[in-house]
């Protein structure tokens, strides 16, 4: 269910606009103030839930990652499909053990498509409508339970649960890539391969 990833990700590895490291960087020290980089001296009672918004491929992945390493905190992504279950309460089940696994721990929890947890309640025209509403809602009060720091990913804000938006302490909003920054991801490749391949390695000596 759980991923152990091991970060070196650095603010140089981003290639954000600065608007959106200097965002990235303000979370750091909301997390150093509240006291969670110490175990010792973490407030028991609070937890901060994180989301980061955006269409797929713009980095969320890698922030999150670049946080953990800045923290020096453990970072755990999340397997989606080991949490959602198609049966009635299973989902909420697989949720609360894995929160309170986790919040035992001082280390970042990462779940992406956090809409597909924490989705708008539907107006109730049958049965399903009922236990699906009733599902969003039993899994908001556990998240707004949960003590340790997670930090959720969204392709699509707009689907999330006025709910679960209240109970988030900040939102960073991540731009699609467009085609100048592609081209500087891939100029930036070639120049790093370039550079390899020009700089002196050591051969093995050739026999006389």
């Amino acid at each position: 269910m759980t991923q152990h990833i091991k970060s070196a990700a650095t603010w140089a590895d981003l290639g954000l606009p600065a608007e959106v490291v200097s965002k990235l960087k303000g979370i750091c020290s909301q997390i150093k103030q509240s006291g969670r980089v110490s175990s010792r001296e973490s407030d028991p009672h609070k937890g901060l839930i994180v989301l980061f918004s955006g269409p797929s491929g713009t980095r969320k992945i890698k922030a999150a990652e670049v946080i953990a390493n800045e923290l020096n905190l453990d970072f755990y992504r999340i397997d989606l499909s080991a949490v959602v279950s198609k049966y009635i309460g299973e989902t909420e089940k697989n949720l609360a053990r894995l929160f309170d696994k986790m919040e035992t721990t001082n280390a970042i929890l990462f779940l992406e498509e956090g809409d597909a947890l924490f989705g708008k309640r539907s107006e109730v025209k049958d049965a399903h409508d009922r236990y699906a509403n009733i599902e969003v809602s039993n899994l908001l009060e556990r998240i707004e339970d949960y003590k340790g720091i997670a930090i959720l990913t969204s392709n699509l804000r707009s689907n999330l649960d006025n709910a679960f938006m209240r109970r988030v302490l900040s939102v960073v909003e991540f731009p699609p890539s467009n085609a100048e920054r592609r081209q500087e991801v891939w100029r930036d490749v070639f120049t790093w391969l370039t550079r390899y391949l020009r700089s002196p390695r050591k051969r093995p000596p050739t026999k006389a």
